[in-house]
């Protein structure tokens, strides 16, 4: 394990290059980008041996929170970070193996055959973050917090791993197909498919329209720099063993979770669909049927929050203004409230 250097995001962020097992394209790493609270003043450090009683506690001193990206992606949401780290928690973000800072030349990027591949790409970065392979070696609180696919990806890992996370909060997670009363009748192609050619490629259905909405509600205010290199104007190709892997992870959901602690899953109020490009898609969830996420949301654990945000993108946190800072004030109130219950 490589140690902390610069990130490409500057600033306050660092990154940590993180070994794993080769696998049939040769070496494979992950990559843990960190942002920590600030310091805090003279008048709330200790006195001596004692504890200054004048001490303002921020709410989340006590947490860590692990973020996930999705399908062809990586982390570069500067202010999602800040969120939390504004409030106390140590703020960790993980490029998957073949995504971001993590891919390698000669790598398919993002191809994975089983989602439970990512338990080392998890593991190893909860060891980075001092908690253990488990998660559970700290005193501290851990937040897991997943977008898309990687809010798939975390939910299934956090159903197998009890005890090991105290919330998830999970943005436009893929928890089901797009068409879900299709998912079980295409299941057996899509697996048939997979064992005889599993690196054959779909043909490209996006037309860069969510690329484009996101560019089109972009707040100055706000501004993200995003690489293209790493997040393209199209998806990535997908191929015939991912997207095995990503329907036997929809059919774990549908069979239903046990993720016992707490869950706040964020949502755009509608979805609309990309054909031709609209004004409409500026303020809609274009890559999810978000009734069906919703719906599939209930079947995570006993104790989920579904929110639904007016006129949000697919990524919530990089919707237009107004329905942004909607998200953020609904994930604020979530997160209070969770703190608060969680420490009585």
């Amino acid at each position: 394990m490589s140690e902390w250097i610069p990130d490409v995001l500057g600033d306050e962020f660092a990154q940590r290059t993180l070994e794993l097992a080769d696998d049939h394209e040769g070496p494979v790493v992950a990559t843990l980008v960190r942002a920590l609270p600030t310091e805090s003043g003279w008048w709330d450090r200790p006195f001596g041996r004692f504890r200054n009683p004048l001490r303002r506690r921020r709410p989340l001193d006590d947490v860590d929170v692990l973020y996930v990206h999705g399908w062809s992606d990586y982390f570069f949401q500067k202010r999602l970070a800040r969120f939390w780290t504004a409030r106390g928690a140590r703020f960790f973000a993980l490029d998957l193996r073949k995504y971001g800072r993590s891919l390698r030349q000669g790598q398919t990027p993002g191809y994975i055959t089983d989602l439970s591949t990512y338990d080392e790409d998890i593991e190893a970065a909860l060891v980075a973050m001092g908690r253990g392979s488990e998660g559970t070696a700290s005193g501290r609180r851990l937040v897991l917090l997943g977008h898309s696919t990687g809010g798939l990806t975390l939910s299934l890992w956090a159903s197998r791993h009890p005890g090991a996370a105290d919330a998830v909060i999970l943005n436009s997670p893929w928890l089901e197909f797009q068409v879900a009363s299709v998912r079980p009748l295409i299941t057996p192609m899509a697996e048939l498919q997979a064992r005889l050619r599993p690196l054959e490629a779909a043909p490209q259905v996006d037309l860069g329209f969510y690329t484009r909405a996101q560019q089109e509600v972009a707040d100055p205010d706000d501004p993200v720099d995003v690489n293209l290199a790493w997040r393209p104007v199209q998806t990535m190709a997908v191929h015939a063993g991912w997207f095995r892997a990503i329907l036997a992870g929809h059919a774990k959901v549908a069979a239903g979770l046990s993720i016992a602690v707490p869950v706040c899953v964020l949502l755009s109020a509608r979805s609309a669909t990309p054909t031709r490009w609209s004004a409409d898609l500026t303020s809609a969830d274009t890559v999810l049927v978000v009734d069906d996420i919703a719906k599939a949301a209930l079947k995570l654990g006993p104790t989920v929050t579904v929110e639904r945000i007016d006129g949000a993108l697919h990524d919530v946190f990089l919707s237009r203004h107004e329905a942004r800072e909607e998200a953020y004030a609904r994930l604020d109130r979530w997160v209070r409230g969770w703190a608060a219950a969680d420490q009585t």
